[in-house]
């Protein structure tokens, strides 16, 4: 009998190490998820507070190559009896909102307040003061310059298509991922309730055919007995 229980508690022992261990697995995916999701949301935040250090004596804002000629021009014809409706700090949050073509990865009002050396950003904000000056409004401002530039002067990607399923897919990992270990963790539960229910009827008093006792008095025998032994 203390073989038995012996090789009981090695058993539970070992299924205790085994769910310690697939729990760590589990919980280092749901954490690497996790910081995916986060570096996806945090790429424009990032780029916009990257620090301005020159690395040639030219210009340069930071690590990335230069290219000053990158500038496009952006025009449109002005709207005909349309005043201009936007103001300076809705301007400076259109330029927050494009990233200069210089090379820096900074956003358009930013690179253009910092780095002196810079042509690419005054020149796409003298565009975007045209346009104002044109009557037009802050997200056709945005429209016009990626018809010219493309999705690529935008400093966060739109939330459609394509790009909509690559902003939202970490985030739908991090779900399944939490949604498969909340299973596995009731799973195991429910495994170790049932393992332990069948070794304290293993060790609880077993009835005795044809013996008319209650469990109380069946406990007392079998401790005897064990005594005895």
């Amino acid at each position: 009998m203390s073989s038995s229980r012996g090789d009981d508690a090695r058993t539970a022992r070992e299924t205790v190490v085994s769910r310690r261990a697939a729990l760590r697995l589990a919980g280092a995916a749901v954490a690497t998820l996790a910081a995916r999701a986060a570096f996806g949301q945090g790429v424009a935040a990032d780029s916009a507070n990257a620090p301005n250090v020159p690395t040639d004596g030219s210009s340069g804002s930071n690590l990335f190559s230069m290219n000053q000629g990158a500038a496009r021009t952006v025009q449109r014809p002005p709207k005909p009896g349309v005043k201009p409706h936007v103001s300076n700090a809705e301007r400076d949050q259109v330029e927050k909102k494009l990233r200069c073509q210089c090379g820096c990865t900074l956003d358009v009002y930013t690179c253009r307040t910092t780095d002196f050396a810079c042509q690419v950003s005054p020149a796409m904000h003298r565009d975007i003061n045209e346009l104002i000056a044109g009557g037009y409004g802050a997200q056709e401002i945005i429209d016009a310059f990626v018809d010219s530039y493309g999705e690529k002067v935008l400093m966060a990607p739109t939330k459609s298509g394509f790009n909509l399923i690559g902003w939202t897919m970490p985030f739908g990992a991090l779900i399944v991922g939490g949604g498969v270990l909340a299973m596995l963790l009731r799973r195991w539960r429910m495994r170790g309730a049932a393992a332990a229910a069948e070794r304290a009827a293993a060790a609880g008093p077993r009835a005795v055919p044809g013996v008319d006792a209650s469990d109380d008095e069946l406990a007392r025998v079998e401790a005897a007995v064990r005594g005895d032994e």
